[in-house]
């Protein structure tokens, strides 16, 4: 035991860990996807192929943290799964922008509605599909829901950047680098 233990104090930097860290990333992709799901089934919100695009940015970003969460990574492979998790929410990100920008272009620059994504995996092949998705069509500019002023795209953007900010800042100072650090420093208070 620790001095500080001794002295019958307890530091909340010994409680969380890597484990703890992406569990809770993931525990937050899991509210994100399931809270879109429910706006698409029970309220009605249909998804445009943008939206799809953002949620599949999220499944991977929940995927990359699950995994971090089972294996526990030390060393360089803790900032390897930090990485990747901040470039799963970097596509993510970029969806989202292309998104909140057609959802900005004035009424008569708004591009015509397109196929559904349905459609075009079926009859194109998946590159192009990823470019005419990316391109944009009406239904994507449309605004259905807002939350305090925030489009759901945008919305997800700033959920997308929190992912950034937390995983890029990780994978430059790894948590378990900066736990006994952070421990050190509340001790000296």
């Amino acid at each position: 035991m620790s001095n500080y233990q001794n002295s019958g104090g307890s530091n909340m930097f010994s409680y969380i860990n890597n484990r703890v860290i992406y569990g809770l990333g993931f525990l937050g992709t899991v509210i994100a996807i399931t809270y879109a799901l429910y706006l698409e089934h029970w309220d009605g919100l249909e998804a445009c192929p943008l939206c799809i695009f953002q949620r599949i940015s999220m499944i991977l970003l929940g995927i990359v943290l699950l995994a971090a969460c089972l294996h526990n990574p030390k060393g360089i492979f803790e900032r390897i799964y930090n990485a990747l998790a901040a470039l799963s929410a970097i596509s993510g990100i970029l969806v989202a922008a292309r998104h909140i920008w057609l959802q900005h272009l004035p009424k008569d620059q708004v591009p015509a509605c397109g196929p559904g994504l349905d459609y075009l995996m079926d009859a194109f092949p998946l590159a192009d599909v990823f470019s005419l998705v990316l391109t944009g069509s009406g239904e994507c500019a449309s605004v259905d829901w807002q939350f305090l002023g925030l489009s759901l795209p945008e919305a997800t953007a700033v959920i997308f950047s929190a992912y950034i900010i937390v995983y890029t800042f990780l994978a430059f100072y790894p948590w378990s680098k900066l736990q006994p650090k952070l421990i050190n420093f509340q001790q000296r208070q």
